[in-house]
């Protein structure tokens, strides 16, 4: 692509980002039992990073066993897990790559009987346990000391998982949160537990290390967070001297309903939240995901000022050349993610590690014997 910004550097808070390419975090379910990094996983992390993207941001992992959003999630909260994160974040820089690790507490979608939330609003059959205040603070402990393990994993940067309706969103949302603390009512209230967990975080690793965010722009459901809000707690966070926003927008309470799936459908179906965002937020890196399939539409979100960065989860995992091939490295065409599937969502929410259909055949039957699952086994 002549003259393109996609491959042209960027400095992101020290790292020197050999292009605009970035792995956006996408939950896979490849960790050992006990969320301890496994072969599957370092092979997956591997090639994704061998890709060509600039950046990659590992799928999340739990602060606490509390948080754990399935039994198969990386864990970050006790240093038996270090040497394990250790060689993945090797794994990835030594392909060229730079390597985030995003942390997160799963909160009313953790996959534990008693789970922890802001208010106890039902989700499916259970009814989450408000936090009191010293729950409150000990989960913005537990992120900050989190962080100082990701950061002595040999990571590049931490990300704070504040998306797809998880704790923090649940505090941020006024469909959640239905406080009536110092943690709740006005947006003020209810960005509070949020912005604590991130000063604890750089407070925890220093303010030379690359903290970022995963961001959510709208919950995409009509009483839930949308722009109006979601602008002025960015303001906020881009106080704090953030690495990055990386923005996306919906919730499990928003994914399969008929509109959201409709919208994600199309290519670059999250790319205005982020240009709004970036507007909002002007001197902070903007990262744009949401089915960007195209270098084209890759190169028209950078040229428009939507966004600095391109964030690609499912299009990288259905075909880790992407970024070769748009550099013309590669001359075989990008193999789309699939529009109508939703199979590695469908697998991972169900605890089976993820794969995708339009991988080739042999390759897929080959994960599959490493899973042991049946190579015949159709899931869609």
């Amino acid at each position: 692509m002549p003259n393109s910004k996609l491959f042209t550097p960027f400095t992101l808070k020290g790292l020197q980002l050999k292009n605009r390419i970035t792995m956006a975090p996408m939950y896979v379910g490849y960790a050992n039992s006990n969320g301890t990094v496994s072969n599957l996983v370092l092979d997956h992390y591997r090639s994704m990073a061998a890709s060509g993207a600039a950046l990659i941001v590992v799928e999340n992992a739990a602060i606490h066993p509390s948080g754990m959003g399935s039994p198969y999630t990386l864990r970050v909260d006790d240093e038996m897990f270090l040497p394990g994160l250790a060689k993945l974040a090797e794994a990835i820089q030594r392909e060229g790559a730079a390597a985030i690790l995003q942390i997160n507490h799963a909160g009313r979608y953790a996959s534990v009987p008693e789970r922890l939330a802001p208010s106890p609003v039902k989700t499916g059959e259970v009814v989450p346990v408000g936090m009191v205040k010293e729950a409150i603070d000990q989960i913005g402990d537990l992120f900050a000391s989190g962080a100082q393990n990701v950061k002595a994993a040999g990571f590049d940067g931490v990300e704070i998982h504040g998306g797809t309706g998880y704790l923090l969103v649940q505090f941020l949302s006024p469909r959640t949160n239905l406080r009536s603390d110092q943690y709740g009512g006005s947006l003020a209230g209810r960005m509070k537990f949020p912005l604590q967990v991130v000063d604890a975080v750089r407070q925890a690793v220093g303010k030379e290390y690359a903290v970022g965010y995963r961001f959510l722009a709208d919950e995409w459901l009509p009483d839930g967070l949308h722009l109006q809000e979601t602008a002025l707690f960015a303001a906020e966070l881009a106080k704090r001297d953030l690495a990055y926003l990386s923005v996306m927008a919906g919730t499990y309470d928003s994914f399969f309903s008929p509109e959201y799936q409709q919208a994600e459908k199309q290519e670059g179906y999250m790319a205005h939240f982020a240009a709004a965002v970036k507007q909002a937020v002007p001197d902070t890196p903007v990262i744009a995901a949401g089915r960007i399939q195209s270098p084209a539409t890759a190169e028209k979100i950078l040229q428009e000022g939507s966004a600095d960065l391109i964030g690609l989860a499912r299009v990288l995992f259905a075909d880790p050349l992407w970024p070769k091939k748009a550099a013309g490295l590669v001359k075989d065409p990008i193999i789309e993610c699939e529009r109508s599937c939703m199979l590695c969502m469908k697998r991972a929410m169900v605890g089976r590690p993820a794969y995708c259909s339009k991988w080739d055949k042999q390759y897929r039957q080959d994960f599959l014997r490493k899973i042991k699952e049946p190579v015949g086994e159709d899931d869609q």
